[in-house]
């Protein structure tokens, strides 16, 4: 996708703040809105003015500026537009102008929801896996520091995490209760969910890590092929903690058992 004067637009995702706010590039709403993208950049100029005037409001929420590099290597400015940011667009469109971009912009932010949602290995599409392979990079670059300050005391042994073993996460709550902790699978693959380290929505990737849990290589997945009576091949998927991750687990639960 190009815009009219000829710089290419990546449909990337972007996350800002808590790594959770998605956001559209405001060169994409431009195609969307039917509208040259400098006169959309001057309206938006406008509506952050105005937002201004209220301090209980804050412009961030709806448009946070940015820049790209066009097609000549220069570096231009552009908005990166939230769901609020698109919503408020909305109610500047009237008749099927409107009602086409609020349908076109809620499929968008559907879209990247559930990109989000699923790790690079669980997308088919190579474009798209490899799009979201550089947001998982740089999201992993902005863990990296956060790591450290999620740290839980090391009670279970340093050796555990240098163990090439992955295990099943049954086998993990067998460590636990071992190390003290009493809590069965069932309880575990709860608490996972819970936490943010396994995936709770009902789907095909339930009970899959999280992006978060595999950039913290806490996870492995593997994956078993099954031959059917029919010939037809299936594909299944298992969650496996590596010694990483079962030291980071035990020494998590156990320091909340402590405490």
């Amino acid at each position: 996708m190009k815009n009219k004067k000829g710089g290419e637009i990546v449909n990337q995702l972007q996350v800002f703040k808590n790594l959770d706010e998605l956001t559209i590039d405001s060169r994409e709403v431009a195609e969307m809105v039917e509208k040259n993208h400098a006169h959309l950049l001057r309206d938006i100029k406008t509506y952050i003015e105005y937002l201004l005037t209220n301090p209980k409001l804050d412009s961030l929420d709806f448009f946070i500026i940015s820049t790209y590099m066009d097609s000549k290597g220069e570096e231009r400015p552009n908005y990166q537009i939230t769901k609020k940011g698109c919503e408020f667009i909305a109610h500047k469109l009237t008749g099927q102008k409107g009602a086409i971009f609020t349908a076109t912009y809620i499929n968008r932010f559907h879209e990247m929801e559930e990109n989000l949602s699923k790790p690079s290995y669980m997308l088919s599409n190579p474009i798209e896996r490899a799009k979201k392979w550089i947001v998982e990079e740089e999201r992993r670059q902005l863990l990296e520091g956060k790591i450290e300050e999620q740290k839980p005391k090391v009670i279970f042994a340093d050796a555990v995490s240098a163990s090439h073993t992955t295990i099943l996460v049954g086998e993990l709550a067998k460590l636990l209760r071992q190390n003290g902790v009493q809590m069965g699978q069932n309880r575990l693959f709860d608490w996972l969910r819970f936490n943010g380290f396994l995936i709770k929505r009902r789907g095909t990737d339930y009970n899959m890590p999280t992006q978060y849990s595999m950039e913290l290589g806490l996870f492995e997945v593997k994956e078993t092929s099954i031959t059917k009576p029919d010939g037809h091949i299936m594909v299944s998927k298992t969650p496996k903690v590596t010694g990483k991750g079962q030291q980071y687990f035990i020494n998590k639960l156990m320091e909340s058992k402590e405490g």
